[in-house]
């Protein structure tokens, strides 16, 4: 049973979707201490919006040896109560020389049930939770685009989204002390 305090990522074998009904709805009662035990339980995930830009389509002047720049954002947005829409945008720019060879810019999309979760357990969830279950969709999206744009296969590397959420804070906590004199 976990703690009061923990997150619960509940990701079930069959993921219920919205348009599936609420158990809770016909007046039953859940199970004793799961009403308010805290839950971040992926519901759906989709792709929201990609582009792919080449200005010279494969053609590649010299040897292909490109330089990778990877950003990676992550915004969140309210559906309902209980509900959250998680956005991880993942933009690679490949450049070869002095040119831009290719921009790719991929925006994976999940739907998150939020339950009972502290301030900091929703930040965690949200800034590290969220986006690892969505990196790889938008991983193998990126590979696709770029093989398709005629290139060759573009792996990107795993990313560890708790190593940089606990950056983001430690960062956030340092901007934050007092300063001396």
């Amino acid at each position: 049973m976990p703690k009061a305090d923990s997150i619960r990522c509940s990701f079930p074998k069959r993921l219920k979707t919205m348009a599936d009904p609420d158990p809770r709805a016909d007046g039953a009662n859940p199970p004793q201490g799961e009403a308010d035990a805290p839950e971040f339980s992926l519901q759906s995930v989709y792709l929201k919006d990609c582009s792919f830009e080449a200005p010279k389509g494969p053609r590649i002047d010299g040897s292909w040896n490109p330089q990778i720049n990877l950003d990676l954002n992550t915004a969140a947005e309210s559906i309902s109560p209980e509900m959250r829409e998680v956005v991880l945008t993942v933009s690679v720019t490949a450049k070869n020389g002095d040119s831009t060879a290719f921009l790719v810019e991929v925006k994976q999309a999940g739907i998150f049930g939020v339950r009972n979760l502290s301030d900091e357990d929703y930040r965690r969830a949200v800034a590290s939770i969220a986006p690892s279950v969505l990196f790889p969709y938008a991983r193998a999206m990126v590979s696709h685009l770029v093989a398709q744009g005629g290139f060759p296969q573009m792996l990107l590397p795993p990313v560890n989204f708790d190593v940089l959420y606990a950056r983001s804070l430690a960062e956030s906590q340092g901007a934050q002390a007092p300063l001396n004199s």
